[in-house]
Order: structure tokens, then C-alpha cells, then sequence
């Protein structure tokens, strides 16, 4: 069992919805790669994609800057074209619509289950024109999207699928890791995340010509790696430009920070798990909340996230009196997410308006997601729990 280390907060009392886990031996790899004189995309990034290869089983790995910059750039590399549309979930963080957007795609959105919050495959195969050309669900809180379902889906309409996998460094569906198979996955290293690298990213391809094409537009549409020109032995410093890229490649100090959280992946993923499966004991038939970790398959869940839905009719107070309340208790917690397709921007670029997704607007009125991360203690769980239930009793 993973052993708590002493949070460096600014108020020792507060309980955070999610901290990152950083051991020294990190921290001193970090100050070697200071002093080493080369601090950009270097070997240890090499290194940092051949690992998470490894550990995904995953054929080809790409870093990136941020888990959004993946998903813009793995659309553009997958070939699909501005004006295509992309069916997504609105119950997600507003970066995967907006990386849709930013590739110059039409985010189509498709309502929830929520007995798991991820993407309905019934509601998929409602919006689905001849504009559709790929499919991106997003595995909610580590809970993976049913996907047989939305392969047997794409392959019947002949459509790529991109999944967000943001939320599931960890994850199995089926009894395989999200990552090992599919179409193209991408994964978010932020600071809340599974594992984190500072802020960073990662995309998974099948296709090596799309995973080259991912590299050189993370690097101004190079063709040839800036470690391969400077530092191989047989790196020459001439090059080509083959496309007008983007600047969000990964530095070796965020690399080598992923490195070695990637050798602690499993303790730390195991350790989020048994906190999850706490909390699941705690409120199991309690008629107050109901946690939407309810698939009809066989998973895994990384344990990113912890989110419950409350029964407004059987409390006083609203959800966000209720985090307010909690935040008094010293406990963070959060509303993840508030609907997508409801933002301004959405409503007035592409029409979307309420009642458009009732289930995604239910869960987004009625969801809270409270502390999970693997230094948690046993002691702090227990008072999360226990002024949880005070405060909905009240």
C-alpha cells in the first residue's frame, strides 16, 4: 500500500480534491536533466515513449505538450478534414470540443447513460449524417465507454474513432488496458492525472505514417526530430519542412518526470482504486447519492476521478451549496462537468440550447466528484465521508 507523504499545501488542513504524488528520487532526476545542458526533447523523451509503449502495449506513442494538443493534432493527422463532423459527449471537459473545433471539425454532440456518465452508443447512432467522419467518447472518470459498441458502430458507417482517454492512463475494458487496442487514444498527463509530467501528453497510433505526421507538425512540420540533427552521433543539421506545424512538443524535463511516475503507475492507480472502492462501500444504498460506475460489462477503472450524483429531492440544499459546505469543512471537491454544449460559445456558434441532452444536463446539475489521490489517508477518506453524509442530512 502506497504510504502517504505530507501534503505541501498552502492550508496543511485542507483536503484536496486531487494533489499530484512526487517522490524525491523525481525530484533528483529532474535537477540531473537541469544540469545536464539539454532541457528540450531529447533521449529521455525517446525513452518516456518507448515506456509508455511498453506499458500500454501499445504500438506507437507520441508526446505532446497537453492531452488537447493530442486530440487537435491527432484528428489533422488521421486525416480528417475541416467541416467533417465528430461525435462527442457534452458531459466532458470543454478541451475536447474545442480541440474539435481548433482542427476546423463540427463537435456533434450525443447524450449520456447515466449509470456511467460516458457517451450512449444508441444516442451515437442517432447523429450520425455524411458529414460524420469519427467518433471521440470520452471514458468518463476512468470508467471506459462501452467500446465494443462504438467500433461496431464506426466499422458500420466506415468512421475513425479518436478516443479521449484523458481520465484512463490505467483503465481496461474487457479485460485489455485502453491503450492496447483500437483505433487512436489520447492521454492527459496534467497534474490531476493518473500520472502527470508538469502538463503533457500522449496519443497512441496504429498507423505509423499518421504517428510521422503527428511528430513532425508537433515541431513546425520538421521532418527530422531536433535530437536527431543536434545530439545523435549521426544526426546531420539539415532538414525539410513537409507542413506548416505547431510548437507542442515535449521537453525532456517534463519526460523524465513521467518516467518515473510511470514506475509507480500501477501503486498509485491500485491506491486510487481502493479509495474509489471505499467510497463505493460508504454510499452503497444510501438513497442520497448514486455513483454512476454502473457498466454491463467488465472494467477497470483508473480511479482519476470519484463522482456521485446527488438526489436533490431528498436534500435541502443545492449541489453547490453542497461543495460550498464541503469547502467550509476544509474538502475540496468540484462539479465535473458542467455540459459543453450550454457554454456560450456553443449555444451561439453551432445552436445549441437547453434540453437538448436532458441526461447530460441532469448529471451536470446534480454531480459532485470528491477527493481521490494516492496519498490520501486512510483518516482523511474517513472524515471525507463522514462530512459528506452530515452535510446532505442536514
Amino acid at each position: 500500500m502506497l504510504k502517504a507523504k505530507k501534503q505541501n499545501m498552502h492550508n496543511e488542513g485542507f483536503i484536496p480534491l486531487s494533489i499530484p504524488s512526487i517522490d524525491e528520487e523525481t525530484i533528483e532526476e529532474v535537477a540531473k536533466v537541469l544540469r545536464s545542458g539539454w532541457l528540450t526533447t531529447g533521449s529521455i523523451n525517446e525513452r518516456f515513449e518507448r515506456a509508455l509503449a511498453d506499458y500500454m502495449g501499445a504500438p506507437l506513442v507520441m508526446t505532446t505538450t497537453s492531452g488537447t494538443a493530442g486530440i487537435h493534432l491527432a484528428i489533422v493527422a488521421s486525416g480528417i478534414e475541416p467541416g467533417s463532423e465528430i461525435i462527442t459527449t457534452p458531459f466532458t471537459f470543454v478541451a475536447t470540443a474545442n480541440a474539435i473545433v481548433h482542427a476546423g471539425c463540427v463537435p456533434v454532440f450525443a447524450d449520456v447513460d447515466l449509470n456511467t456518465l460516458n457517451i450512449s452508443p444508441k444516442a451515437i447512432e442517432d447523429k450520425i449524417t455524411s458529414k460524420t467522419k469519427a467518433i471521440m467518447p470520452v471514458h468518463y472518470a476512468g470508467v471506459p465507454v462501452d467500446m465494443d459498441a462504438v467500433y461496431k458502430i464506426a466499422a458500420s458507417h466506415n468512421l475513425r474513432v479518436i478516443e479521449d482517454s484523458a481520465h484512463a492512463f490505467g483503465s481496461s475494458y474487457k479485460g485489455k488496458k485502453i491503450g492496447s487496442f483500437g483505433d487512436i487514444q489520447v492521454f492527459s498527463f496534467h497534474p490531476i492525472k493518473n500520472i502527470t509530467t508538469g502538463e503533457g501528453g500522449c496519443v497512441v497510433f496504429r498507423n505509423e505514417q499518421e504517428a510521422d505526421l503527428f511528430a513532425q507538425m508537433r515541431f513546425h512540420g520538421i521532418n527530422r526530430s531536433i535530437w536527431d540533427r543536434f545530439k545523435k552521433q549521426s544526426g546531420r543539421l539539415d532538414y525539410d519542412v513537409v507542413c506548416p506545424g505547431y510548437k507542442l512538443n515535449m521537453s525532456d524535463i517534463q519526460s523524465v518526470i513521467g518516467l518515473y511516475q510511470l514506475k509507480r503507475a500501477n501503486e498509485m492507480n491500485n491506491r486510487r482504486r481502493e479509495i474509489s472502492a471505499k467510497y463505493s462501500s460508504a454510499f452503497e444504498n444510501w438513497d442520497k447519492v448514486f455513483v454512476p460506475d454502473k457498466a454491463l460489462y467488465d472494467f477497470t477503472r483508473s480511479g482519476h476521478l470519484f463522482p456521485v450524483l446527488i438526489d436533490l429531492k431528498k436534500t435541502s440544499l443545492s449541489r453547490d451549496e453542497i461543495i460550498a459546505r464541503l469547502k467550509e469543512h476544509n474538502i475540496g471537491s468540484i462539479a465535473y462537468y458542467y455540459p459543453v454544449h450550454l457554454f456560450t460559445y456553443y449555444r451561439e456558434k453551432f445552436g445549441y440550447k437547453l434540453n437538448d441532452f436532458p441526461e447530460a444536463e441532469d448529471a451536470g446539475c446534480r454531480v459532485i466528484c470528491l477527493p481521490v489521490y494516492p496519498d490520501m489517508t486512510d483518516d482523511q477518506q474517513d472524515f471525507v465521508i463522514a462530512t459528506f453524509k452530515k452535510i446532505l442530512k442536514e
